[in-house]
């Protein structure tokens, strides 16, 4: 089953043409090369002949001396097309030795569109970056969002128990070929995971104790929405008799975000307006991966949902940050051009008590930006002084906004 990626592919076609790099990034498996096969098809359809069309996957053992950039370089160079748009697209290169310098002499050439995917920030690391500074744009893809599994199914009906399935079953695109399918499905998700944790993050950080690192991870995976530190991660660790430093879990953390696996929320200080350097939250990419490593908890259902609006909000190109004022916690302070945002996310707030603890926040600030409790109540929407309460499940449908 193939699920058009619209907003990505919107993106892709925006940029057509455009003498700018397009790095397509994201964890493994979450669609990046699916997407660049239905941007060939739009072309295709839109009169761009196949001879045009360059694509090398360097996770596939034809192209495998094309890893050496010089080949590379010669091999591409000999594909151009005089007078023509030659339509580039390399997916996963991060396999690929000094790879900004083929980018860099494509770059300067006429009539050439470049596209490429990794799975791992390395390609973007400051080095990389530098080199072809102001000349890429990055476009971050995750897996599918709860309205594009919706829209799966064909039907935008029993949200609650899509929602449910939408967690246990996973956002990777491939695990709707194989619903109903628990197995088949955690061992696909143990694939995912292991390929992770061994390609993208054991070999190509030179990591010894890959027992240390799955428990960090684990950890992580487990601690979702709480604030850590990795003092406070050693600190877990060594107490349970397996003793590592702080600066050893600063380079773990650093890995798994580099390869997409979690992404960091730092704090952010709403009054003083300045970011904060303890105790950020984490969140992971994929739920149904979660429950893959450590089960299902129900009681942990309110830093899920949590985790959930967290990717959503990155989908909807926000820069995500936990907000502090005064003595309270502001769930998300979600920023982009058009301004600011703030969320509460619980489970439930009919208790009137729960209802205040999670209005306070709100009301502490004292700017006019919207602000916003989400929550698994089937009530309509409810007003408290300008703090809007809205049903979750209809938000992530973009039902309401």
């Amino acid at each position: 089953m193939i699920i058009e990626r619209k907003e990505y592919l919107n993106k892709l076609i925006t940029w057509k043409d455009k003498q700018l790099i397009k790095i397509v990034t994201g964890v493994r498996r979450c669609g990046k090369s699916v997407l660049l096969k239905m941007y060939q098809d739009y072309l295709k359809n839109n009169g761009v002949k196949e001879s045009q069309i360059v694509t090398i996957n360097f996770e596939d053992l034809d192209y495998e001396e094309l890893t050496n950039y010089k080949k590379l370089y010669n091999y591409l160079k000999e594909k151009l097309i005089p007078n023509k748009m030659t339509y580039i697209f390399l997916d996963e290169s991060q396999n690929v030795d000094q790879f900004p310098k083929v980018l860099d002499s494509l770059y300067i050439k006429d009539n050439v569109d470049i596209y490429v995917t990794g799975s791992n920030a390395y390609m973007l690391s400051s080095e990389i970056a530098t080199m072809i500074s102001g000349r890429y744009i990055q476009i971050e893809m995750l897996p599918l969002s709860f309205k594009e599994y919706m829209e799966s199914t064909g039907s935008m009906n029993d949200r609650g128990i899509k929602y449910a399935e939408y967690l246990q079953n996973s956002s990777f695109p491939f695990t709707l070929e194989l619903k109903n399918q628990p197995d088949e499905i955690r061992d696909y998700l143990e694939g995912i995971y292991n390929t992770i944790v061994v390609k993208d993050i054991i070999n190509r950080k030179k990591i010894t104790d890959t027992m240390m690192l799955k428990s960090v991870l684990r950890f992580v995976f487990d601690n979702i929405g709480n604030p850590l530190s990795s003092k406070k991660i050693a600190d877990t660790m060594t107490s349970e008799g397996r003793k590592i430093d702080t600066k050893t879990v600063e380079k773990y953390l650093e890995a798994f975000s580099e390869s997409y696996i979690i992404y960091q929320a730092k704090r952010y200080n709403i009054k003083g307006k300045q970011y904060l350097k303890t105790l950020e939250k984490y969140y992971i990419v994929d739920i149904g991966m979660r429950y893959m490593l450590l089960g299902s908890r129900q009681a942990d259902a309110g830093h899920v949902l949590e985790n959930i609006v967290y990717l959503e909000l990155l989908r909807r190109g926000y820069d995500v940050y936990v907000g502090k004022i005064n003595s309270y916690e502001v769930d998300f302070v979600a920023q982009n051009k058009k301004g600011t945002v703030y969320f509460q996310v619980a489970l439930t707030v009919r208790d009137e008590n729960t209802l205040l603890r999670e209005l306070r926040p709100l009301q502490a600030i004292r700017d006019h930006y919207p602000k916003i409790i989400l929550t698994m109540d089937e009530e309509p929407e409810e007003q408290y002084e300008g703090i809007r309460h809205i049903n979750a499940r209809d938000w992530l449908l973009g039902i309401v906004d």
